[in-house]
């Protein structure tokens, strides 16, 4: 059956309810986009240790940008692969700086919105998921993000076909979830995959979303078929 809003919308009040809303803050795009390249392959209290180190180190995006590659490696080293990152970062901003005169990405929010996240796209080892995180969480424009969690909680509950790659989830979600939701909805998406829907052995019979879940019917399904056979 094909997923519709009202589905989305019985799984974001049952996510409220479990782990709260969630006010946007306003956030530096480039700091974000940094945080979002290392946060690739790590868990947040790695990321956010290098991400520290990283402004104690340089204080400004210019000083990044121009730092030898080693320095910089070394001031990310607890967010894992500083090799692939460092270069990825310091990439990031100069292509920024030769494309803007400056690093800044403030402009982005005067773009329309696809426009804004080709842009992003352009820059060498940014994917949809970085594009969409500065879009949504930094400039608060209606984009999507899908990591790993969401991804898989996503396939689960039904709202993507299975088999459907983490590149097509993007579209598919933004066009299935209200953009007034996405970004609570998103990081609730986050939590629960992280604190019952886990990847291996997730929690069915302590989850919220047990009735609303394609995967858990499933499950009940087998247990039935096993029991009258």
């Amino acid at each position: 059956m094909k997923p519709e809003t009202q589905d989305v919308q019985r799984a974001h009040d049952l996510l409220l309810e479990a782990y709260g809303d969630h006010v946007r803050r306003p956030r530096d795009p480039v700091g974000t986009l940094v945080n979002t390249i290392l946060s690739q392959n790590t868990n947040d209290v790695n990321r956010d240790r290098a991400f520290g180190r990283l402004r104690e180190r340089f204080p400004t995006w210019e000083q990044v940008r121009d730092a030898e590659e080693e320095t910089l490696v070394d001031a990310i080293r607890p967010a894992g692969l500083g090799p692939t990152k460092g270069p990825r970062i310091q990439g990031a901003l100069r292509t920024i700086t030769e494309e803007r005169g400056e690093i800044e990405l403030e402009f982005l929010d005067e773009m329309e919105l696809e426009e804004a996240r080709g842009w992003l796209l352009d820059i060498p080892g940014v994917g949809p998921k970085t594009a969409a995180i500065v879009l949504l969480f930094a400039l608060g424009r209606p984009a999507f993000p899908v990591d790993t969690h969401v991804h898989r909680v996503a396939l689960r509950l039904g709202l993507i076909p299975e088999k459907t790659g983490r590149a097509k989830a993007h579209r598919l979600l933004e066009d299935l979830v209200p953009p007034g939701i996405y970004y609570p909805f998103h990081l609730n998406l986050i939590a629960h995959g992280r604190a019952v829907c886990h990847a291996r052995k997730p929690e069915c019979a302590r989850c919220i979303l047990h009735d609303e879940c394609a995967f858990g019917r499933s499950l009940r399904s087998k247990t039935f078929d096993k029991r009258d056979s």
